[in-house]
């Protein structure tokens, strides 16, 4: 049987269904533990332990200082920029999210993205 998001050939015993999708061990772990932007939980937890000085992968600072320099800018403009896809952008922009590092706004009813404290004309 073949894995409906990787494409992958992974034997019957070892298939997880989820969403009407067959998925490989690796793809429902990728789906089942993706960040959640809109988690409070995390929130708290992440304002607990980073505190003043979080510590960031390379990817999550890159991401930050791109949205500091360019905001409000898109999702589109951000993976393209810094070579990244879609999944890769929502899950390390939900750790900026729970840090309150960055916020999701709408801009000329396009979502975008800006530093969690800027004043951004939302419409």
């Amino acid at each position: 049987m073949q894995c409906d998001r990787c494409k992958e050939e992974v034997d019957q015993n070892e298939v997880f269904k989820t969403q009407d999708m067959n998925l490989c061990e690796d793809c429902y772990l990728d789906m089942m533990a993706r960040p959640k932007t809109c988690d409070p939980w995390a929130v708290f937890q992440a304002k607990q332990t980073a505190g003043q000085n979080p510590s960031l992968t390379q990817q999550q600072q890159d991401l930050l200082d791109f949205i500091r320099e360019n905001w409000p800018v898109t999702e589109e403009q951000i993976c393209k920029q810094l070579n990244m896809d879609s999944d890769e952008f929502r899950t390390n922009f939900s750790i900026l999210r729970h840090m309150e590092l960055a916020r999701g706004c709408k801009v000329n009813e396009k979502v975008c993205f800006a530093p969690f404290n800027a004043e951004v004309e939302e419409e």
